[in-house]
Formats: C-alpha cells, sequence, structure tokens
C-alpha cells in the first residue's frame, strides 16, 4: 500500500482523487505504527541482546603483518648499503 501510494503521489499526472486516496492510505499507515521500549545496554553485559562492536582478532593480525612489513623493509635498506 505505502508503496503504491508513494507512485501515485509521485506521478505529476495522478488526478486529485488519487492523491487524496494515497495521503489517506500513508496518514493510516502511519497511525498503525507502535512505538517499541527498549531498555538500554548496561556495562559488561554478554547475553546475546548485547551490541556486538568488533573483534580483536583482526587488530592482532594487522599489527603482526606490519611488523613483518617493517622487518622486511629494514632488512632490504641494510642489504643496500
Amino acid at each position: 500500500e505505502v508503496i503504491k501510494a508513494q507512485a501515485v503521489l509521485e506521478d505529476p499526472e495522478a488526478s486529485e482523487a488519487e492523491v487524496k486516496a494515497a495521503e489517506n492510505a500513508l496518514t493510516k499507515a502511519l497511525e498503525g505504527l507502535e512505538m517499541k521500549s527498549v531498555e538500554p545496554v548496561k556495562a559488561g553485559d554478554t547475553t546475546a541482546n548485547a551490541i556486538k562492536t568488533g573483534d580483536n582478532s583482526l587488530i592482532g593480525t594487522s599489527i603482526a603483518l606490519m611488523s613483518l612489513s617493517l622487518a622486511g623493509y629494514y632488512i632490504s635498506k641494510k642489504r643496500k648499503y
């Protein structure tokens, strides 16, 4: 319904009756929406509903690769001199 109403509202050749019907459909859709209450996540919460912020293994891998790259760079510079 909402997609059809939006298409009518975007149509420059839509009749006034079609526009009114689309506006009514959108108003009914908005009235049907409900707010849900959400509890904030407490620090240290490890339940399934807690927010997952990232994976630390990727950081370790990045540091290891950078260290190897720097070691290779210094070794190649040392060979040139």
